[in-house]
């Protein structure tokens, strides 16, 4: 990243308070278990007609030093463009958990979510992400609200072009309930993420970097996560 690149990030300290105020709420000398893992996002989004939009997504993770799968991800949802910087949209999701020597973990998730543009300094960009789930899990019978937050900055490597862009994201998850398969009101998660986004053919990305996952276990354990990640943006 160029130093003028480094510069243009420092403008924006809405990130960095975002990832400062999670990791306050996370217990101290909490014992610590690690994990390298791939995750692979494979999107498709666009226009059904005029202002109705829609997004669909398959995301594998292996984990477990990228030897097995850890998680598979299905994604899909509507959504009404209100303007040209926010859209609001309804989804579903269905989540498989892979159990070794056992039964696998079913979680489904209906959530709402606000997609929002805020601001294009110039040769960048700063948007939010709002998402709302209500999720049930096969190993329990209560609904667990969780609420998650993100937020996003991009910046051209070269000004003027949009072909290669220094990217950054920060996402905190917050459980609102306590459910029986093991939410635990309070600070669930943080997702932070640096890599580039590359322009592809057409309005198309894809984005490849390091995200690292803190997760909250409860009882001062927590779990991070060391993530590959590459995503495919397909747009029309």
């Amino acid at each position: 990243m160029s130093l003028s690149t480094a510069r243009g990030f420092m403008r924006f300290p809405s990130l960095a308070v975002v990832l400062s105020l999670a990791a306050l709420a996370l217990p101290a000398q909490a014992a610590t278990s690690e994990d390298e893992q791939l995750w692979v996002n494979l999107t498709a989004m666009g226009s059904i007609k005029d202002e109705l939009v829609y997004f669909a997504e398959i995301q594998p993770r292996l984990g477990d030093g990228v030897s097995r799968i850890d998680q598979a991800l299905f994604r899909g949802a509507l959504g009404v463009k209100l303007s040209r910087d926010i859209t609001l949209y309804q989804g579903y999701a269905h989540v498989v958990v892979p159990i070794e020597g056992g039964k696998d973990v079913n979680e489904e998730r209906s959530f709402q979510q606000l997609s929002w543009t805020l601001v294009r300094p110039k040769d960048a960009e700063i948007s939010s992400r709002t998402r709302l789930e209500q999720r049930w899990r096969s190993n329990g019978n209560d609904m667990g609200w969780r609420l998650r937050e993100m937020l996003r900055v991009e910046h051209a490597l070269k000004p003027g072009s949009d072909a290669v862009n220094a990217l950054a994201y920060g996402e905190v998850f917050f459980a609102l309930n306590d459910t029986d398969w093991g939410a635990r009101k309070g600070f669930d998660q943080l997702r932070s993420f640096a890599g580039v986004e590359i322009g592809l053919p057409g309005a198309s990305t894809m984005e490849v970097g390091y995200l690292n996952q803190l997760i909250d276990q409860g009882g001062s354990r927590q779990r991070v996560n060391h993530v590959a990640s590459v995503t495919l943006f397909f747009r029309h």
